[in-house]
């Protein structure tokens, strides 16, 4: 079993990659407000590097199958800069699917077993949705 050590750091990492999140919530809400939508990218992907090292920052979006969403996310968020946020927003998505598609049946689990929310998604119909995606787990 692999055990997951939080040092400072990743906690520090996590905290940037959460307020990125939320910055870009914020930017959308404020009808695409590019100051607080560069804000969050920003945030966010130094949180992500902080988290998981930048090594594997690096590896993760030079793989050859991740080019595709690396270079979506990279040119969306150079347009969200030059002041087309909804463009930019749009290509950003995208890649952020592409990217981080085989995260999602981590996440499904993950989410299952918090203790209020869980119970939402441990309901027979969103389970069945779910279970279908479990043996395609990521190692994190």
């Amino acid at each position: 079993m692999v055990s997951f050590e939080m040092n400072d750091r990743k906690k520090i990492g996590l905290g940037l990659t959460g307020f990125g999140i939320f910055f870009s919530f914020l930017g959308m809400v404020f009808f695409f407000d590019k100051g607080l939508l560069a804000m969050g990218n920003i945030l966010f992907f130094s949180g992500v590097t902080l988290t998981i090292g930048f090594k594997s920052t690096m590896q993760f979006f030079m793989k050859r199958q991740n080019f595709k969403g690396s270079i979506s996310f990279g040119v969306g968020f150079f347009f969200v800069l030059i002041g087309w946020p909804i463009v930019g927003m749009i290509l950003e998505a995208y890649g952020f699917i592409v990217l981080f598609s085989g995260f999602w049946p981590t996440l499904a689990v993950f989410l299952q077993k918090i203790p209020i929310l869980g119970w939402v998604f441990q309901q027979p119909y969103v389970r069945s949705f779910f279970d279908r995606y479990r043996g395609r787990r990521v190692p994190v």
